[in-house]
């Protein structure tokens, strides 16, 4: 089992530093722990396309990446006075059909770029229900409210997930051979589909992964639900929608993933950004003083000595 509940052994587990380059794909939570990443300015790009909330929907941006398929008129669709694609979420959404082809096609080009130089690859599942448009009959990454009686509502089995995964791990394997992939399902719930139903999609997730980690090198699982669920266990750590982590679940998980995933190298120069990130997000109460201009000027010349160690860092 390569559950990783305890601090990883630095010669086994491939340990994330400031020269790792990060790829983040799937639901919301994802983007909560690329905002940490961002914060701490690690090399990280997150969800090209928007949330995606199941395996499928991953499967179809990595395969389309894979074999260089680019996305055409018939990937898009006009309704409620915009152009939208069900392969992606709606913030791509556009009032002009070539734009959001351009961004689709974007974001395609980036997520090849990206996964070529992937150190780790970090996906986080949400649900294992899907919707099939029926007159294309394509399982859809978003319904954008879309009439009900256009689609068809469905659990992936277990069957079904394991070989999901199995494909998107050739093909993350067919970009780099030696990336990490590091699985993860999301602690927000589903509830719309039903309490039973949402535990039923997690325990399919759940078991298929499992099942597919366990005979895969270089694949791991970061356990952020049963943290949630079985750790915290409160709705005090919930928003007021009571389905997503508030910020104190977040931060606490976040802390869970550093103390595993990220190399303890990296915490002199965490807390040198943090510092930074405070400093400039500080509102002075006279911003005119003398005072206050010597501690900008010295927050510039820490900000660029970390932008000379490191180029990527942009404050």
């Amino acid at each position: 089992m390569k559950l990783q509940t305890q601090l990883p052994l630095e010669n086994q587990v491939p340990a994330i530093n400031y020269h790792s380059k990060l790829v983040l794909l799937g639901s919301c939570f994802a983007e909560n722990i690329a905002e940490k990443f961002s914060y701490y300015k690690f090399q990280n790009k997150v969800n090209p396309l928007g949330v995606l909330f199941h395996p499928i929907a991953i499967l179809e941006l990595l395969t389309r990446a894979h074999h260089n398929t680019p996305y055409t008129e018939k990937d898009v669709f006009f309704s409620n006075g915009c152009w939208q694609s069900f392969q992606a979420h709606s913030r791509l959404n556009s009032t002009s059909q070539s734009e959001i082809l351009k961004d689709l096609n974007t974001a395609l080009k980036s997520t090849q770029n990206q996964l070529k130089t992937a150190s780790h690859v970090i996906l986080t599942f949400g649900t294992s229900w899907v919707y099939k448009h029926i007159e294309s009959k394509t399982i859809v990454a978003n319904c954008h409210k879309q009439p009900q009686k256009e689609f068809e509502k469905s659990i992936l089995s277990i069957q079904q997930l394991q070989e999901s995964f199995n494909a998107i791990l050739s093909i993350l394997k067919a970009f780099n051979p030696n990336v990490s992939v590091i699985f993860s399902i999301s602690p927000v719930r589903h509830l719309k589909d039903g309490f039973v139903e949402n535990n039923q999609s997690k325990a399919h997730l759940i078991a298929a992964l499992h099942s597919v980690i366990n005979i895969t090198e270089n694949t791991y699982y970061f356990p952020s639900y049963e943290l949630l669920m079985d750790e915290l266990r409160d709705y005090r750590f919930y928003k007021e929608d009571m389905v997503h982590p508030n910020p104190i679940a977040i931060d606490y998980i976040w802390e869970k993933f550093k103390s595993i995933w990220i190399h303890t190298d990296a915490n002199p120069i965490m807390q040198e950004v943090s510092q930074l990130q405070k400093g400039f997000a500080h509102k002075p109460f006279n911003p005119l003083t003398p005072e206050h201009a010597t501690f900008l000027s010295t927050l510039a010349k820490k900000a660029q000595a970390l932008e000379t160690q490191f180029p990527f860092m942009k404050f």
